[in-house]
């Protein structure tokens, strides 16, 4: 287990039972400027966890003893705030269901490309941090990115906006319930209700979303987007079995439908 020196920029917690790849990360990520901490299983992580709470929790899904599972939905249900990205080496599509079922901010299977790692880790950084400087009203920034602007298409005077029974403020990347409490979400399913708020009335495909809600080209599956979706539904629709906010466009994908929109009759090929 290695500890790198106290400092008040973003910790990466890497938590991966490989010796090399626990090395490999730490010194390529401590080059680029990131705070690392690393970890060999879920134990260790949970006591240094204990000690200081990390920033972002780079994870290892396929590990012996306590499943990074586990641990994901430990973190998720205990720091919700968090940056989460996971690992794994499985082919399956199964972890990567479950995992953003979770709340993970980000997957990555393993092969991967060093830089690409590193560009993925700091866009989670640059949301978390985000996220937690609207939360706590400080201007936090970081080797990782300065805090982003307004969301393209959304002007400075109307950064809230109205889904279902909840409001979206897109200046601090909240969601908040009828009566102001927070309702909790992940930064991917902020991102993709921002992505809707852009393009009110739209029907918008899953290609599209999941490029533009992650701004990166997204190479996951058609899947992930219909379970953050489903997650969604669950938050801002009065019954999410008869969706009246976020629509589904049959063989296209999804829209988001405003307040007014919603008085009109759906569109023909639009279902619920």
């Amino acid at each position: 287990m290695t500890r790198s020196p106290a400092t008040e920029g973003p910790v990466v917690l890497v938590v991966d039972d490989e010796r090399e790849l626990r090395t490999l990360l730490e010194d390529y990520f401590s080059h680029h400027g990131l705070t690392v901490q690393c970890a060999p299983d879920a134990s260790s992580a949970r006591a240094m966890i204990a000690e200081s709470v990390p920033t972002l929790v780079l994870l290892d899904l396929n590990m012996p003893g306590e499943s990074g599972l586990d641990l994901a939905r430990w973190l998720r249900g205990t720091f919700p705030t968090i940056g989460l990205v996971m690992l794994t080496t499985s082919g399956t599509s199964v972890d990567r269901i479950v995992g953003l079922e979770l709340g993970a901010d980000d997957y990555v299977p393993k092969p991967f490309e060093l830089r690409e790692l590193l560009a993925r880790v700091r866009a989670v950084l640059r949301r978390v941090l985000a996220r937690t400087a609207g939360s706590d009203g400080r201007n936090n920034r970081a080797d990782a990115g300065a805090q982003p602007g307004p969301a393209p298409g959304v002007t400075s005077s109307d950064q809230r906006v109205q889904f279902g029974g909840c409001v979206l403020d897109l200046s601090s990347r909240r969601l908040l319930a009828a009566d102001g409490t927070d309702v909790e979400i992940s930064a991917a399913e902020f991102d993709l209700l921002a992505l809707f708020a852009r393009h009110p009335n739209r029907p918008l495909n899953r290609d599209q979303i999941m490029e533009q809600a992650h701004n990166r080209s997204w190479d996951v599956y058609d899947r992930s987007v219909d379970l953050r979706v489903m997650r969604l539904r669950r938050k801002v629709e009065r019954n999410p079995d008869r969706p009246e906010v976020i629509k589904t466009v049959r063989s296209v994908g999804y829209m988001f439908v405003t307040g007014s929109g919603a008085r009109h009759q759906p569109e023909p090929g639009h279902e619920s």
